[in-house]
């Protein structure tokens, strides 16, 4: 008959076991740094992202003068129903909202804090807008992780070295740091009547997937519309010499102050990616589309208005390409040539290296 074979441990890797364990146990249960109280600042924050997120909401909701209930709060927030109804309870308890047949109003406390975090949020994503590379449809997602987790304090330090900003980037005014708002403006696009035209004074950013796909569209606050016709399920409208048809869904992300009936010019600037080799022109300007430091790094290199800039060399790819201006051959890629706008000039005289 065999004799088990027993593993004897070491005394050795008795107490280093031992020891590895105290300090699993130390890591756990250490007071404000252990897992068990990250676990719980996480809950915490959680609770406190989906208490300021629904403020937010409730507003947005005021502000538009629409309903808001217990159903809409947890499809905005992407949460079920029970979770909603909870969310809605502590709110009452903590008394910032009321509920009456089902409909749902913000308290003055209430409001108060939700325009606190509207204003943390539209300061930096205007900072994220001008001052940073980031990409437009960034913007807001990056705001939103943001405005739960910086200061007031640092909010309004930012607030002022931008100047005191009165709009964020989509045309949504800011509100002030005693809570006011101007009232809404405008209407959306899917409500205008063929004939009528005007300014795009605000770009919804929510949904995302709506929000990328304006923007892919080149369309920004400030841009001048005229719509040309509109049937049940197509509104066709022009803006910066091109035509757009949308559907009424994504017509009604855009937000529009009426002007006269007359249509805006339908000049359409032309792009400096559409220059030839040798091919001269003057510099009309870089789309208000393009913000921040890519803008700031054009204007650097003399791409201002009234400069003339030259296609002067291509690379083997044929992106980027040099372009002449102010006596320096710069590299402009393709997708930054097209936010440039030029003037041709009728005679050109410069001569390519190429």
């Amino acid at each position: 008959m065999k004799i088990p074979f027993i593993l004897e441990i070491q005394p050795g890797a008795m107490l280093i076991i031992g020891l590895l364990l105290m300090l699993l146990m130390f890591w756990i249960f250490w007071p404000k740094r252990g897992l068990l109280a990250l676990l719980s600042k996480l809950k915490i924050n959680n609770q406190r992202v989906h208490l300021e997120d629904a403020l937010k909401f409730l507003f947005d909701c005021e502000y538009k003068n629409t309903i808001c209930n217990v159903n809409s709060i947890a499809g905005n927030l992407n949460i079920n129903m029970e979770q909603a109804s909870r969310l809605v309870e502590r709110l009452i308890s903590m008394g910032l909202i009321t509920m009456n047949d089902e409909a749902i109003r913000l308290t003055d406390t209430g409001r108060s804090n939700s325009l606190r975090v509207i204003r943390v949020h539209r300061v930096w994503e205007k900072y994220l807008a001008d001052e940073t590379s980031m990409a437009p449809a960034d913007w807001h997602n990056e705001a939103d992780r943001l405005e739960h987790f910086v200061t007031v304090e640092d909010t309004e330090k930012l607030a002022a070295q931008m100047g005191h900003p009165v709009y964020d980037p989509h045309g949504d005014p800011i509100p002030t740091i005693d809570g006011e708002l101007p009232s809404p403006k405008g209407k959306p696009l899917n409500q205008m009547k063929a004939g009528e035209s005007g300014v795009i004074i605000h770009i919804e950013d929510e949904p995302k997937y709506i929000y990328e796909q304006l923007v892919v569209q080149g369309l920004y606050p400030g841009m001048q519309v005229y719509v040309i016709h509109v049937i049940e399920n197509k509104i066709t409208f022009a803006a910066n010499g091109e035509e757009y048809t949308f559907t009424p869904l994504f017509a009604a992300h855009l937000t529009v102050e009426l002007l006269s009936d007359k249509a805006p010019e339908k000049q359409k600037h032309d792009l400096l990616s559409s220059l030839s080799m040798g091919e001269e022109a003057e510099i009309a300007g870089i789309s208000p589309h393009c913000r921040g430091q890519q803008r700031r790094r054009l204007m650097d290199l003399g791409i201002v208005p009234g400069s003339l800039i030259a296609a002067e060399i291509k690379s083997a790819s044929g992106d980027p390409v040099g372009y002449r201006v102010m006596g320096t051959t710069i590299g402009i890629r393709k997708q930054q040539a097209e936010q440039i706008f030029i003037h041709r000039k009728k005679e050109n005289h410069y001569e390519s290296n190429e």
